[in-house]
């Protein structure tokens, strides 16, 4: 796994609802089970602080790195993608972006990757279309420094015809059918008769690879209307499947978290 998306998970999945920060030791000992050296833990670190994900911060333990308020927008974001908290019926609306184009083929590259990240698709060079707006939009084409005219809009026409056409809805059902296929053989059974601390850790490794892996459809899931869908959409198995067992991994692997963080179960947590 690769040690900066792994770090992305494990700040996202646990350390968020922990005040966002962690030792550097701590850090290292969460991300041996998935076979990130600590060469890379720390190379991977320095990489994220100087893009603005991290910050270095002293703790009572030694040094350590919590997430800026950046990396906390873009983390509440996409947890409330993964576990779908935030969904609610949507009510036919559009949002759209006419964009200048910035002359820099690397900012419209960025301005490319992140408008599909927010689950943007392009009608043509300058316009974007997505099912729901992100304040994380307003931040890209600031960050990237592009003028954009905001647009709602009702479709009058054939909306599935719509989605088929400026996404590629056969080829996300067909990537949800290959994640289930994958996921099943990711988890492992219960395994009771190891001990408890090698459970522990076996569950936080196959938790943080099943969320590793379902994170990728931050990128190729728009979130598109359910009512716009197949009715067998393969996306509903997924991520019941994904929803099931990754609460079911969940109390062994807090375990194992708490034990790398060196936290008394009477400790409070920060929020």
């Amino acid at each position: 796994m690769n040690a900066r998306a792994a770090l992305f998970d494990l700040y996202g999945d646990h350390l968020r609802t922990r005040g966002g920060r962690a030792p550097v030791a701590a850090l290292v000992r969460l991300l041996a089970p998935l076979g990130v050296a600590a060469p890379a833990v720390r190379t991977a670190v320095s990489r994220m602080v100087r893009q603005g994900w991290l910050e270095p911060v002293r703790l009572d333990v030694g040094p350590g790195y919590a997430l800026t308020s950046r990396a906390v927008r873009r983390l509440d974001d996409s947890a409330a993608r993964i576990y779908r908290t935030s969904e609610t019926g949507w009510d036919g609306t559009w949002h759209l972006a006419v964009t200048r184009l910035p002359a820099e083929r690397s900012r419209r590259d960025r301005l490319k990757a992140g408008m599909t990240f927010l689950g943007f698709a392009q009608l043509d060079d300058a316009t974007w279309i997505g099912p729901r707006w992100s304040e994380e939009v307003d931040s890209l084409l600031e960050a990237e420094g592009v003028r954009a005219e905001r647009f709602t809009a009702r479709h009058d026409g054939d909306s599935v015809g719509l989605i088929r056409g400026t996404w590629d809805v056969e080829g996300l059902g067909r990537a949800y059918g290959r994640w289930l296929v994958d996921a099943r053989r990711l988890v492992p059974e219960a395994g009771d008769d190891k001990p408890q601390e090698e459970r522990d850790e076996t569950a936080f490794a196959a938790r943080s690879r099943l969320v590793h892996e379902w994170r990728k459809f931050l990128f190729l899931d728009p979130g598109l209307p359910r009512a716009l869908l197949p009715a067998d959409w393969p996306g509903d198995e997924a991520a019941d499947f994904f929803d099931a067992e990754s609460e079911r991994l969940r109390p062994p692997a807090t375990r194992f978290v708490d034990r790398c963080l060196d936290l008394r179960p009477e400790e409070p947590r920060h929020p």
